[in-house]
């Protein structure tokens, strides 16, 4: 078996965090835009899983300020 015949593993989707952790009254961090169990599952979620909550994130944070 060669190296080219290794399966490649994909590297895990980076965390959104900006270490500005505070939560507002609708559950969602004010730094990342993540629900806080969006926060709380992100270690045990897929990459695919962490797509979709990356882009759910976005479009909260468009929401919140409509010049991003």
């Amino acid at each position: 078996m060669t190296e080219q015949d290794l399966p490649t593993q994909e590297k895990p989707v980076k965390s959104p965090c900006v270490s500005i952790c505070a939560l507002n009254e609708e559950d969602i961090c004010v730094g990342c835009f993540r629900t806080g169990m969006e926060i709380s599952r992100w270690g045990g979620s897929s990459n695919e899983e962490r797509r979709r909550v990356l882009a759910l994130a976005v479009e909260r944070s468009k929401k919140s300020n409509p010049f991003l």
